[in-house]
Order: C-alpha cells, then structure tokens, then sequence
C-alpha cells in the first residue's frame, strides 16, 4: 500500500481507527451481520454499503443498517448487542503497517490523535488488542462529540486536543463519512483504502 502523502507543513496528524490503523472492518462486519440476523436479517448484510458507513457512529449505523434491510429494530439494543460480537470476538485483528509506521514517525516530532466513530469502550478495546493504546495519547471517539462524521467535530475537538490548528492537521481516512469530515473541517487527508471480508 502506497500512501499518499499531499505537500504541506503539517503541524499535527489525526488518523480514524478502524480500516485505517486497524483492519477491523470485516470483523465489524461479521458482528453487525450476527446482531443483525438476531433481528431477523435473512441471507448476508449488505457489505457494499456496511463500507460506504465506515467512520459513521455505531448507533447511526444501527438506523441505517436496519432501514436498508427493511427491519424494524431497536437501534440501541442492536447496536449493544453487535459491540458485545464485536468485543468478544477471537478475530486477530492485523495493523495496516504503513498507516502505523508513518503515525510512528510522525509522534517523534509532532502531536498525534485517533478520531473514530467508534464508543470509547470498543476503540479501548481494538487499541489494547492491536497493541496501541500507547501509541496515541489523544482519543476522540463518538462519545465525546454530539455529531459524528460527516460532521466535522471529532476532528475539531482532536485539533483542539493536539493545540493544533484544523487547517494544519493531516487526516488519514478510509472512508468517504471521514473525508467529507475532514474537508468540513478545513484538513486535508489521505485515503487509505478499506479490505473487504471476502
């Protein structure tokens, strides 16, 4: 994987957790297919969309994931149910190396922060499992802003975590809710492309 890195003197580097430091995402996925067939779902969840949602809050993703299947759930308790999948899985979860070195490098000079969609209990979780959690000493996560992404507010209060202006910070992103989040926010980024289950 290549990134790409845009010219500019970046002054902080904000990065999402899942599919972009982590590759989470098919066991996200495979959680969110358990809850959700407990709700009724017949066959396979929808895995082109459940990708589109990457960086949207869980509880959101909950509404959206039942509406496209045609469900009538409680987004609350389905979304409980697929953190508690999602927590307990035995899944190894595999570091994206290259989005990982480079946070590496970048926390010897510069500040560095996750913003995720994720509740502060499942990014604790995916950090300790993945060997990270000392790695960033700035989290945002869903819980601590009142819109997610596309809302650029997570990486707003991670600027104002870091004492970094927004317009300074790079974000490194895998999904289009994250990216469209970053531009609200005046920061430019980099893409980094999401792995399917398969």
């Amino acid at each position: 994987m290549q990134l790409k890195i845009p010219k500019g003197d970046f002054a902080g580097y904000i990065f999402d957790l899942d599919g972009t430091l982590v590759d989470t995402m098919p066991v996200h996925y495979l959680a969110w297919q358990a809850a959700l067939r407990r709700e009724g779902l017949k066959g396979r969840l929808d895995e082109d969309y459940f990708y589109e949602l990457g960086g949207v809050p869980s509880r959101k993703v909950a509404m959206l994931l039942g509406a496209r299947h045609g469900l009538k759930l409680d987004p609350e308790k389905v979304f409980r149910e697929k953190e508690e999948l999602y927590k307990g899985s035995e899944v190894k979860l595999a570091p994206i190396a290259p989005v990982i070195e480079f946070a590496r490098r970048a926390k010897a000079t510069h500040p560095i922060a996750i913003a995720s969609g994720g509740t502060r209990d499942v990014v604790a979780s995916t950090l300790d499992k993945a060997g990270l959690r000392d790695l960033f000493p700035v989290v945002v996560t869903a819980d601590d802003v009142a819109h997610g992404k596309p809302a650029p507010d997570m990486f707003l209060l991670a600027a104002k975590r870091m004492g970094v202006a927004p317009a300074s910070c790079l974000v490194f992103e895998d999904g289009e809710p994250g990216i469209r989040a970053a531009e609200a926010a005046g920061m430019k980024w980099v893409f980094v492309p999401s792995r399917r289950s398969g």
